[in-house]
């Protein structure tokens, strides 16, 4: 039996397909842009990573529940395909150069602390449990890209943790 999703539940999936549109589109542009290949190829694992989460929402606006560890396998193995990924650097104002690092991984830190939260909200107002453990495991992905982010920076010196 197809999954019936609530008017509220819909629509917090379609913020969360928003925001994962959004990381893939920073992720793919960014690393393209860095200068460091450390930071290309987390940006550019990060970016696949977005894509399945996208795709893992997509499944759940149409009423199929992913096993969460399906899931975890597909995340090495998805490629990029959203349509919006071309978007030019300019978009989010950064321009080319190795002290865009920097200014790129804040953007991103930024980014996945927003985009947590906002999985936080979603997994309180979803009735069905198998859909609150696939979310749960999107957040805790989306956690650790920002780990992964946070440790680079403060490995760089930009990240000062007080």
């Amino acid at each position: 039996m197809p999954l019936q999703l609530s008017q509220k539940e819909r629509m917090l999936l379609q913020d969360q397909l928003s925001h994962e549109e959004i990381c893939i589109q920073k992720y793919t542009s960014y690393a393209q842009k860095a200068s460091d290949p450390q930071l290309r190829q987390m940006f550019d694992t990060y970016a696949r990573q977005e894509q399945n989460h996208y795709n893992t929402i997509n499944q759940i606006l149409q009423g199929q529940v992913p096993n969460v560890q399906n899931q975890q396998q597909q995340g090495s193995q998805s490629q990029p395909g959203s349509p919006m990924m071309s978007r030019p650097m300019q978009a989010f104002g950064l321009t080319q150069g190795g002290q865009d690092d920097q200014a790129m991984c804040n953007d991103m830190l930024m980014t996945e602390k927003y985009v947590s939260g906002t999985y936080d909200t979603a997994i309180f107002e979803f009735q069905d449990a198998n859909v609150r453990s696939v979310l749960n495991h999107i957040q805790k992905e989306e956690q650790g890209h920002g780990e992964g982010i946070f440790n680079y920076m403060k490995e760089k010196g930009w990240y000062q943790p007080q």
